[in-house]
């Protein structure tokens, strides 16, 4: 068989992306925890055993599920994943681990596996018990379904504005393979593993080791790179399952680069859209350092710049001011000689180791748009890597003021 292989690129408007791939159907369902009467349960299935990749948040305020999902991936394989919104089960005891470990049981009673290939995620508010008796009710009235993905999406969401799904195909040794994915993230959103609840399905053949691999560095690269508000949530997960579907032996080398590259798109993707839907947000900002001496230099002074309020606030209202794009990354830790140092507004130099007097006026029309693109270059080597972030505004202060009472 031919071993040629090729990524196709990302769509990011790709409706029902979760169950785009061979073997995986999904479904969403209103079970009534959340007020406002929208979607708020989830479940996404694979027709066969899966194998399985996570990353979980570093917060040590850790939510319930996170503890039984970490058990539930511990042995690589996986059939379904069960997701509810409007509630977090975090700081709740022993009966969030109870009320948790429920959960796997009823939606493993409906598909016939056993409890423990089944991943468990909860998102909302903090410090309220899950409601378990409509849970009880709701989880075996689910019916998953191949055309199922949107629903899915559109279940886990809370303060997101839309949904965030998106799916990209590679070929490998003759056969084309599907990776699809869907998010939700709009605030409590900064670099620290995953940053938000994500989960990913491929139809490809990767070996359980291999997969955790490809998965680390695409969230590395992707997710970790995001930040809207510099708070990391108790409830970050992200997950990915393989269930081999599409047919084809084990991915390998050249095969297994293909699929990576397709799940770095994936995830790009995603996390572009959780910055651009940032709360209270107007522009995302797209923040590229070059130059540096290492990947990790360079994803260290882009993150750091990112999450800087000052920045964030003089971009809300077309403020170009670079002096805080100086300010941010002094304090990331990464040494340099700020005389070679060089920074851009979109395709204006503003510092090239002073000011070069480009006219404010001018260079605040290059703030204006949906998207501002920052680049700074430190002058010392060739390494170079991409932070996301958005612009910080009045609305985000009175939403998340509000966001309890």
């Amino acid at each position: 068989m031919s071993g040629t292989h090729d990524a196709l690129g990302a769509n990011p408007d790709a409706e029902g992306a979760v169950t785009g791939a061979q073997g995986f159907s999904a479904c969403g369902f209103t079970a009534g925890i959340k007020e406002s009467g929208l979607p708020d349960l989830a479940l996404l299935v694979s027709d066969r055993p899966a194998t399985a990749a996570a990353v979980y948040t570093q917060n040590q305020s850790t939510a319930a599920p996170v503890h039984i999902s970490q058990a539930h991936t511990a042995n690589g394989s996986l059939r379904a994943v069960v997701v509810n919104s409007g509630n977090a089960n975090c700081a709740t005891g022993e009966q969030g681990l109870a009320d948790a470990r429920e959960m796997t049981q009823l939606a493993a009673s409906l598909i016939g596996c056993e409890a423990d290939d089944v991943f468990v995620n909860s998102t909302g508010i903090i410090g309220h018990y899950l409601p378990m008796d409509l849970l009880r009710s709701a989880i075996p009235q689910l019916a998953p379904a191949s055309d199922g993905g949107a629903d899915f999406a559109r279940s886990i969401m809370t303060t997101d504005t839309f949904q965030k799904e998106a799916v990209a195909t590679f070929e490998a040794n003759g056969v084309s393979y599907t990776v699809g994915g869907c998010a939700k993230g709009a605030g409590m959103i900064h670099p620290d593993m995953a940053t938000m609840l994500a989960f990913f399905t491929t139809d490809a053949p990767v070996a359980a080791g291999a997969l955790d691999s490809c998965f680390r560095f695409a969230m590395d690269r992707s997710f970790n790179m995001v930040t809207v508000d510099g708070d990391t949530s108790t409830n970050d997960s992200s997950v990915i399952l393989a269930n081999g579907a599409a047919g084809g032996e084990p991915l390998t080398d050249a095969a297994l680069e293909a699929f990576g590259a397709a799940l770095l798109e994936v995830s790009t993707a995603l996390a572009r859209m959780m910055a651009r839907d940032g709360e209270g947000a107007t522009k995302r900002i797209a923040i590229t350092v070059s130059g540096a001496k290492s990947w990790n230099d360079a994803r260290d002074v882009g993150r750091t710049i990112a999450v800087s309020p000052l920045l964030k606030a003089a971009l809300s209202k077309y403020d170009p001011n670079w002096g805080r794009i100086l300010m941010a990354a002094g304090r990331a830790g990464v040494p340099y000689d700020l005389d070679r140092v060089r920074i851009w507004i979109s395709d204006l130099c503003v510092f090239d180791g002073t000011a070069t007097g480009v006219p404010e006026a001018e260079a605040s029309e290059k703030t204006q748009g949906e998207e501002v693109f920052l680049r700074m270059d430190l002058g010392q080597g060739d390494a170079e890597a991409t932070a996301w972030g958005c612009d910080l505004t009045e609305e985000y202060v009175r939403f998340n003021a509000d966001y309890v009472t």
